[in-house]
């Protein structure tokens, strides 16, 4: 269990521990591949809605149990899969990718494994990707009768269109080496977890209240079009430099020093 003094709660599904400025989100179903079940999906959602207002953490790694999989997508031993009440118009992981989108602490998926269907949702909702050498990836929805509906809302941005039309259409997988061709994740390594630290490093020195903000702006802006983004980014640059860390970063670049940040 977490520690008390924080509000991040570990549920027998989901580990949810901070270490030091990173919430640590790991799936603790080993034994089913990681599948997503409706509980992890609903304690997912609700530590990362819980970090956006906890200054002390400065990105979220969302992975799952040991080396075989990241997530294999829903869980279909259960009796209900893919929804528990059909008169619900937000499903589970519909959720945990809407609380993800208006993240403005930075998500980082570590595919430590497979990375199946609702699994590809997962780690597309994250910022950034790091995966293991050996982790594959791919949509085998049609394979069931079903296909990667919600998934594609998160992920149809980042893949090349005709490889996402394989991917869904043929269900067949795709090899880490190929993820990283097709722009799916940031960097592929024997050792996922050196090279995710790396990647936290190259992270969690800079100032937190520009990648609050400018995350903020990013995610707004995608969905705009050209002259509502200039619009809109003109007016939040103004906003950057009101803030303190914009004040310190320039001082300590004047000074030739590392700068302090305040965070705010």
């Amino acid at each position: 269990m977490s520690s008390p003094s924080t509000p991040f709660t570990s549920t027998p599904e989901l580990s949810a521990e901070q270490r030091g400025p990173v919430l640590w989100l790991t799936i603790t179903r080993e034994e089913r591949r990681n599948a997503m079940s409706h509980g992890v999906l609903a304690a997912m959602a609700q530590a990362i809605t819980a970090a956006q207002t906890q200054r002390s953490v400065r990105a979220i790694v969302i992975t799952g149990a040991g080396a075989k999989a990241f997530c294999a997508g829903a869980d279909l031993q259960s009796a209900n899969a893919f929804t528990t009440d059909y008169s619900e118009p937000h499903g589970h992981l519909a959720q945990v990718l809407r609380v993800a989108k208006a993240s403005t602490v930075p998500l980082i998926a570590r595919v430590n494994g497979a990375c199946m269907a609702g699994g590809m949702g997962l780690m597309s909702m994250c910022d950034m990707a790091v995966a293991a050498s050996h982790a594959v990836f791919g949509l085998p929805e049609v394979k069931v009768g079903v296909f990667p509906a919600q998934v594609l809302s998160v992920l149809q941005h980042l893949i090349p269109r005709r490889k996402l039309a394989e991917m869904c259409l043929t269900g067949e997988p795709i090899t880490a080496a190929q993820a990283l061709e097709y722009n799916l994740v940031n960097y592929v390594d024997d050792d996922v977890d050196a090279k995710l630290q790396w990647l936290l490093d190259r992270l969690l020195d800079k100032s937190p209240a520009a990648i609050r903000r400018g995350l903020y702006t990013m995610k707004k802006a995608e969905a705009m079009s050209f002259e509502e983004s200039m619009s809109f980014t003109e007016s939040q640059i103004a906003l950057f430099t009101l803030t303190e860390d914009a004040r310190e970063g320039q001082k300590a670049f004047q000074e030739k020093r590392k700068p302090v940040w305040a965070g705010q």
